[in-house]
């Protein structure tokens, strides 16, 4: 195989990648809509084929409509809903679903074909194979944190949601990764522990616990208490709030503690890794800024999102922002390895 054609080879799985990539992306933020707006209760059945289809008519409009009434969301909280008010939420709910399904199909069939053609050497065909098993394994969490909303609960659990976008960020990762792998044409291992990146290891494992916390906020709807800041309705503690409820991640004063506190924390490793940067290796500098930028970006998002009273916009950019800074903290871990 000749040079020009390794390089082409190359470009188109880069492309490839780089697309799943973007698909990711727009998934997580309709996702983050959907918890928004809840939405993700709408869609009552998972039928995997059938379901691509959207209502097509009004009978199929009355009947998804009548099976949403069915579920204690509806009895409890939205009794008064008019049929074009759950066409609303049914539109979040169908899109997430629908990009999916693409996204699954858009990383297997190139992913058979670059196989057929022996256009993946075997470790990066191994690691599309693993992400791919990531994406029917979230498709599965997926349903399953929607049935946890269909009997007894008017919202879907915190753990199940918590689970649901942890999954789908380490999906993310993981495709970064190996489009960092392939655009440096070089071949570095995640898991390459080492006292010098050390550091940089442990703000990716926080920033990954926090956005298990922020799930579990969403989750509980812990961002509609104490919104203040910096104290929480002029105390650090929360005021309703035991010892006894330290470390009760079903509890909403604490979970918003614990989310408020995580930030602070990075926040401070995030300063002393860049001071370890400029006195040992300032070749970092750059990559460290753009880390800097997207850790103060998002806690000020955050700060905004709690005093707005969880203002729609707001939030989906905290969400979104969130996206951005895992990429530039596996973007620096990666510069950092040797």
């Amino acid at each position: 195989m000749n040079t020009s054609h390794i390089n082409n080879s190359k470009n188109i799985v880069k492309l490839w990648s780089l697309t799943i990539i973007i698909l990711l992306i727009i998934m997580i933020v309709v996702g983050g809509l959907t918890r928004l707006t809840d939405s993700g209760l709408s869609i009552t059945k998972w039928d995997l084929f059938s379901g691509i289809l959207p209502p097509l008519n009004n009978a199929d409009w009355i009947k998804y409509f009548a099976l949403y009434k069915e579920i204690p969301q509806y009895k409890l909280m939205n009794f008064s809903m008019t049929l074009s008010e759950f066409k609303f939420i049914f539109f979040w709910e169908y899109i997430h679903r629908l990009l999916g399904r693409l996204i699954g199909l858009s990383l297997l069939f190139p992913l058979l074909y670059f196989s057929l053609k022996q256009m993946l050497p075997y470790k990066y065909l191994k690691k599309f194979t693993i992400v791919f098993g990531l994406i029917l394994l979230q498709g599965f969490v997926g349903w399953y944190m929607v049935k946890s909303g269909l009997v007894n609960e008017v919202t879907v659990s915190h753990y199940r949601l918590a689970l649901h976008l942890t999954i789908a960020f380490i999906i993310l990762s993981s495709l970064v990764w190996i489009y960092l792998n392939i655009n440096s044409n070089k071949y570095k291992i995640f898991f390459n522990f080492h006292k010098r990146t050390f550091l940089i290891q442990l703000l990716i494992f926080l920033l990954f616990l926090q956005i298990v916390i922020g799930a579990y906020v969403s989750g509980l709807d812990a961002g509609r208490i104490y919104q203040t800041w910096p104290l929480m309705n002029e105390n650090f503690f929360p005021s309703d709030m035991t010892w006894e409820d330290l470390f009760n991640f079903n509890n909403q004063s604490f979970v918003q503690f614990f989310h408020r506190n995580l930030a602070y924390l990075i926040f401070f490793l995030t300063i002393y890794i860049g001071y370890t940067i400029y006195t040992k290796n300032r070749s970092l500098i750059t990559p460290y800024i753009y880390l800097a930028s997207a850790v103060s970006i998002q806690i000020f998002l955050g700060i905004i999102t709690l005093i707005s009273s969880l203002n729609l916009y707001v939030a989906l950019m905290h969400q979104f922002s969130s996206i951005f800074l895992i990429s530039v903290s596996l973007n620096l871990y990666f510069r950092s390895i040797k």
